[in-house]
């Protein structure tokens, strides 16, 4: 039998929590269903948290240090365009949906829905999740250079791009429909089409003439 070390264990109940308040919601998530899920001992559970307000504490906390190895860094492989980035995001959310024939939530947004009167130190690591992923986006816009004009207001218009995938998320839940979702991203991207410049495209260096030397009788 291999020894698991205290690392391990803890990981393992917070990795089990993560998937659990995910699939049934923090309420319906009982301390016996997370020792099942993670395969620990009560005892072990109690070593490291001393109720499950704690696992969810611990929980925020590890989405609000994991947002780019979790989520960001996966959306974002590959891709250099900081508005790209933005729809690879989005698609990334929407591969979710699908993938769970839309029973997807992000796991932020839904536990901030069911934590009506949250607990402040709950609230304030929720707050800090959408902080983090609307900074993320603030800082595609300002990547973005001069394509944004300077009139607009990049962090507004990173909360609304929150604001609506949170929201195209909740409604294809509610309808087992991808469209609900696929509609508020068009018309996000339609927004974002009238808000800004188009990229420009990379300079082309003309090559230089030689010049032709004089020849001598």
């Amino acid at each position: 039998m291999i020894n698991q070390g205290p690392v391990d264990t803890r990981w393992r109940i917070l990795e089990a929590a993560m998937h659990l308040f995910w699939e049934k919601g923090f309420g319906s998530t009982s301390v016996a269903d997370i020792l099942a899920r993670a395969g620990v001992n009560s005892g072990s559970l109690y070593h490291y948290f001393p109720g499950k307000q704690d696992v969810l504490i611990a929980v925020l906390d590890t989405y609000v240090g994991g947002i780019h190895q979790m989520l960001l860094e996966p959306a974002w492989r590959g891709v250099s365009d900081p508005i790209e980035k933005i729809w690879k995001l989005m698609d990334a959310y929407r591969e979710a949906l699908i993938q769970t024939e839309c029973t997807y939530g992000c796991p932020i947004g839904s536990l901030a829905l069911e934590l009506h009167e949250p607990d402040p130190p709950v609230r304030e690591r929720l707050a800090k999740n959408f902080t983090n992923w609307t900074a993320a986006i603030e800082d595609c816009l300002k990547a973005a250079g001069d394509r944004v004009p300077d009139d607009i207001d990049r962090r507004a218009l990173s909360e609304f791009v929150l604001t609506t995938m949170e929201g195209g998320v909740m409604l294809a839940r509610s309808y087992r429909d991808i469209g609900y979702f696929d509609r508020a991203i068009d018309q996000l991207k339609v927004h974002f089409n009238r808000l800004l410049r188009p990229a420009k495209p990379p300079s082309r260096r003309r090559p230089q003439r030689r010049r032709k030397g004089k020849t001598h009788a």
